[in-house]
């Protein structure tokens, strides 16, 4: 009899843990499994890669409603005599405007949110809140299961939460998965009364499917000239990103004179920070924002370096990626770097400075052989990690 499991995320729209989350969907095995999907955002740009054997479970009304702006939220339940509803809801918007930290509002707000979301009705083997915070509280108090896992894609240290109110959630999980050996050693010195429970299982990527996806479009996605050199960065703008040390950097090399042009994948909330660093400097040449793009692949194939300038990282997919497609790296020292890359091996790891981030790319500009020396270590690594679908179904 097929076992079934559900997976819980806010949503779709961009980010690793959403990438891993369709990656490992796309390993099952559906002979044996029933899945279902529960998702507070039914859009996003990973929607269209979802497996057609998942169901996708509807959005409750109430918190159709709750999801609405304000006003709008408000004046309908009003309307509907749904007076708790209302207030929950003022509460929630209240929170947004007075507490700064995003990992800090997001545990905030479950109480409020949780409101809006009624119980589901199925009994499943296996629940799985699939990302850090709001995923997990919804398997934990909203979801009949004989299982209960929760997932951290992230550097715990680095997000800032409360670890007393995700202690609450995670003393009900049989399992903690995270992504990395770092990440583990963090969750079991912040929560030693947890320690048994934290496994690893890294992001699945396959390199079959990237590669074939880096050759779906051979035009020249960037305009290259002939003379320039094209650096990727991909990441959510977002404070973790550390975006504005790329500017920096990308500055330092502008004005030691190299023809340079860096792009960015992503979208977010610094967005208009960025922006303004960029004409400050006046980069608009020189640093471009390409917002989200549904297959990055043949942008990352197409770069010559690629750089990340991350605070914290649990374990990028995006230098997973850009390893596959065999791009010399440059990432800042972040204190999961090392789980990914060997400093002079595979890439370059470089202090958190825009000044050491630039001296990093300009030696892979420079020394042609030290970049193809990168080049062919790649080449020669086995990067994928598809066998990490028979650690879930271990713990499964």
């Amino acid at each position: 009899m097929k076992k079934n499991l559900l997976f819980v995320i806010p949503g779709l729209s961009a980010g690793g843990g959403e990438k891993s989350l369709v990656s490992l969907l796309n390993q099952l095995d559906f002979n044996l499994y029933n899945v279902d999907l529960f998702l507070l955002n039914h859009d996003g740009i990973f929607m269209d890669l979802i497996p057609r054997e998942v169901n996708i479970l509807p959005l409750p009304k109430d918190y159709k409603i709750f999801s609405m702006p304000f006003h709008k939220s408000i004046f309908k339940f009003l309307i509907h005599g749904r007076i708790l509803l209302s207030y929950y809801r003022t509460l929630f918007s209240v929170n947004n405007k007075k507490t700064k930290n995003e990992s800090l509002k997001e545990q905030d707000n479950w109480k409020y949110l949780s409101k809006a979301l009624s119980c589901l009705d199925k009994n499943y083997d296996v629940a799985v809140g699939f990302l850090e915070k709001t995923s997990t509280y919804f398997c934990v108090e909203k979801v009949k299961a004989d299982k209960k896992i929760g997932w951290v894609h992230i550097d715990y240290n680095k997000l800032g939460m409360d670890p007393n109110y995700d202690i609450r959630y995670f003393n009900k999980l049989n399992h903690i998965v995270t992504v990395s050996e770092e990440c583990a050693n963090i969750l079991r010195e912040k929560f030693p009364t947890e320690q048994n429970k934290v496994r690893v299982i890294h992001n699945i990527v396959s390199p079959a499917a990237i590669k074939m996806m880096a050759d779906e479009n051979s035009s020249n996605v960037f305009n290259k000239k002939s003379n320039e050199i094209i650096i990727l960065s991909i990441g959510r703008l977002h404070y973790q990103k550390g975006f504005e040390l790329a500017i920096g950097a990308c500055k330092n090399l502008v004005e030691l004179g190299y023809k340079i042009k860096w792009h960015v994948i992503g979208e977010g909330e610094e967005r208009t920070k960025l922006t303004g660093l960029i004409n400050k400097y006046n980069l608009q040449d020189h640093f471009i924002l390409l917002g989200v793009k549904p297959n990055p692949y043949p942008y990352i194939k197409q770069a010559d370096i690629f750089v990340m300038t991350s605070r914290f990282e649990g374990k990028s997919i995006a230098i997973d990626e850009a390893k596959i497609l065999n791009k010399p790296i440059v990432v800042t020292n972040y204190p999961t770097a090392r789980d990914q890359l060997q400093t002079g091996i595979d890439g370059l790891i470089v202090d958190m400075d825009p000044k050491d981030i630039s001296k990093g790319i300009e030696k892979l500009i420079k020394e042609k052989s030290y970049r193809e020396q990168i080049i062919s270590a790649l080449a020669t690594q086995h990067l994928g990690t598809e066998d990490e679908i028979k650690k879930f179904y271990q713990i499964i």
